[in-house]
């Protein structure tokens, strides 16, 4: 893990391109858009300039990104990655979709990959990442026996929908249980979907008590690549799961910009 680097030795704050969904405002008008606690999360813990990007090929492309920002939030979205890109045929299981964000996201995954360029995943993004290495995902893992249902509870407040619902079992000795500092720990759950087979060099690094993958890496990447299906976002500066995550992944992004 690279240690960290203080922001101060550098010009200007490192930036994180945080990637925005896009939303419907008063279900009519379009926006490109990413929850305050993103922004939150980046600012507060990882020391970093956050910068909404609009994924959309249209706008914005993955050379003109890689250029501008020294790392990415590969945030959580309602939509979900497109079947196809992994190769399996749409169904209404796999619910609705954003073939712009994956024109983004996808190849964008891979290039930070390739150069070491860190990024951080979150829930849908946890998905791209394996999606980008050519995994699968299963589009309801609810159904399958065995599981729990992962979703989002429909009623109550955001923070009963956002409240610790179980367990994470960290590999002993791993990337994450090192970073941790302790073999188990309490997360959010707030997704339909799943990892089916994991992406060439997607490690998995942790586990739901129901066997569901929670917490990836790309194994023998140059840069930060760590991943996780639950959203640490929320309530990031209290929590003690999500502090040394976004920490970690700050000094990364620092090291990136100063060239270290």
């Amino acid at each position: 893990m690279i240690s960290p680097i203080s922001c101060r030795t550098l010009d200007r704050r490192p930036v994180v391109g945080i990637i925005g969904n896009m939303n419907l405002l008063d279900d009519e008008y379009p926006v490109y858009a990413s929850g305050l606690v993103n922004s939150e999360a980046v600012a507060q813990l990882a020391g970093c300039l956050p910068l909404i990007i609009p994924s959309d090929p249209r706008f914005v492309s993955v050379a003109e990104l890689l250029d501008l920002c020294d790392g990415f939030l590969l945030t959580g979205g309602r939509p979900n990655v497109h079947p196809s890109e992994y190769g399996e045929e749409e169904t209404p299981a796999h619910g609705c979709f954003d073939r712009c964000r994956d024109a983004i996201t996808l190849p964008l995954i891979r290039a930070c990959v390739e150069r070491g360029q860190p990024f951080l995943g979150i829930c849908r993004g946890f998905q791209e990442v394996n999606v980008a290495l050519g995994g699968t995902l299963y589009p309801e893992i609810r159904d399958l026996p065995g599981r729990m249902n992962h979703r989002m509870p429909t009623d109550g407040t955001l923070d009963e929908k956002f409240a610790l619902r179980h367990s994470v079992s960290f590999v002993e000795g791993g990337v994450f249980h090192r970073l941790m500092g302790v073999s188990e720990v309490m997360t959010n759950t707030l997704h339909g979907q799943g990892i089916a087979r994991p992406g060439e060099r997607i490690v998995i690094d942790g586990y739901a008590p129901d066997g569901t993958p929670e917490a990836i890496y790309v194994k023998d990447a140059l840069g930060f690549t760590l991943s996780v299906q639950w959203h640490p976002e929320w309530n990031a500066v209290g929590d003690p799961v999500s502090r040394p995550l976004f920490t970690a992944f700050g000094a990364a992004v620092s090291a990136w910009a100063s060239g270290a």
